[in-house]
């Protein structure tokens, strides 16, 4: 019979998970089905890029499928019936799966703090991405405030990134904890001289608590005066997991077995920020660098059962956190598989060489495996990941 295999959610990790399927499975007999809610491939490790103005590939999703027979329905999806293995879509379509891969990542979380969906802007997607840009345009005109809420790595980089790209605005970075918190004293050092270069003021040990239209409120009850807010802090998945009755963690992500099958429905691969997957250094967090592993190991997992063999245990180690500041500069922190920083860090334009080919890999390693199938050999730590556990 033929397996039905559904992928649901074209971001890196599904891409990867569904080009993957269909190359190691080439001889067998079965049907593939990408379903995303829209057609163009969101390259999210440049959405700051996009929100500082500058304009981003268009990369189709139908032409990154070209010639490997899989389906792709362009539908948002609405329902996932776990028991009786289908989901419905938006215009009441229903797909039929044997295998499901959900790989519905994750948005901003602007729910939790007061004001935030209404007005504050988001990363969420190249659209998202395009009003903040028109946003920063009109101010270029007048002058202005940009407050950008969460110091975190994406924070950064947008601030950064905004600096260089509208010099005539105030850029203001607001988190409860330093920049670069994560990182060693090196590139702790020269991402805050960049930031400092850049024009960009910092501001730690703070929480914003609500959201006006033209301010962020703190904790203490000040305001800081925001013509346009940035939210890159927090983030949350998709409610269908659970609403499926699919056993989740406390943030709604699938809580998987070691191969990434849903511990309540072993016919449900998890993958990327859907998923909670537990290495011996703790959970991973969602990130490009970690989800594209996950959806190679579901692909040959799938491959595997396809064949009649179980799939094998997912082991994954991080290598690095790289960091552009703007287009001319940057830092790459190269870390212990537990994403503990090592000794060695690349800054200024080897740092940018650096950063530029980790944005620009995920595309060229989909063409890969268009290729040669998948067989792409992520990190997963090697010896270094066995000392981690």
């Amino acid at each position: 019979m033929t397996q039905r295999i559904l992928v649901i959610g074209a971001g890196y990790a599904g891409m990867t998970a569904v080009l993957g399927v269909a190359r190691h499975t080439r001889k067998h007999d079965v049907r593939i089905t990408l379903v995303n809610p829209i057609g163009r491939f969101t390259e999210r490790l440049r959405l700051h890029q996009r929100a500082a103005g500058e304009e981003l590939a268009d990369l189709r999703i139908p032409d990154m499928l070209s010639g490997t027979g899989i389906d792709f329905v362009q539908a948002r999806v609405t329902h996932v019936d776990a028991a009786a293995r289908t989901v419905r879509l938006h215009d009441d379509r229903s797909i039929a799966y044997d295998t499901l891969v959900y790989a519905l990542g994750s948005v901003a979380d602007t729910v939790t703090v007061p004001g935030v969906h209404e007005h504050a802007f988001t990363l969420d997607s190249a659209a998202a991405a395009g009003r903040l840009a028109e946003r920063l345009t009109e101010l270029d005109t007048t002058g202005g405030t940009v407050v950008i809420g969460g110091a975190g790595l994406t924070g950064i980089e947008a601030a950064a990134e905004i600096a260089e790209n509208h010099p005539a605005l105030r850029v203001v970075l607001l988190g409860r904890h330093e920049p670069g918190a994560m990182m060693g004293a090196k590139a702790r050092a020269h991402l805050h001289a960049a930031l400092d270069r850049l024009g960009v003021r910092v501001r730690t040990a703070t929480t914003i608590v609500k959201v006006l239209p033209d301010a962020a409120e703190l904790e203490d009850g000040e305001l800081v005066h925001a013509d346009a807010l940035l939210w890159t802090t927090g983030v949350r998945v998709s409610p269908l997991a659970a609403e499926a009755g699919l056993t989740v963690d406390d943030r709604g992500r699938i809580v998987v077995d070691p191969t990434l099958r849903s511990v309540s429905h072993p016919r449900v691969y998890a993958i990327g920020d859907a998923a909670a997957i537990r290495q011996a250094y703790g959970v991973i967090h969602g990130t490009c660098q970690s989800g594209i592993p996950t959806g190679a190991h579901a692909a040959a997992s799938i491959a595997r059962q396809v064949a009649g063999r179980e799939p094998e245990a997912f082991r994954f180690g991080y290598i690095h956190q790289p960091v552009s500041l703007g287009r001319h500069d940057g830092v790459i922190q190269f870390t212990h598989p537990d994403d503990t920083p090592r000794r060695l860090v690349l800054t200024g334009r080897w740092a940018v060489m650096y950063k530029e080919f980790v944005s620009g890999s995920p595309w060229k390693s989909f063409r890969l495996l268009k290729r040669i199938g998948g067989a792409v050999k992520w990190p997963t730590g090697g010896r270094a990941t066995r000392r981690a556990r």
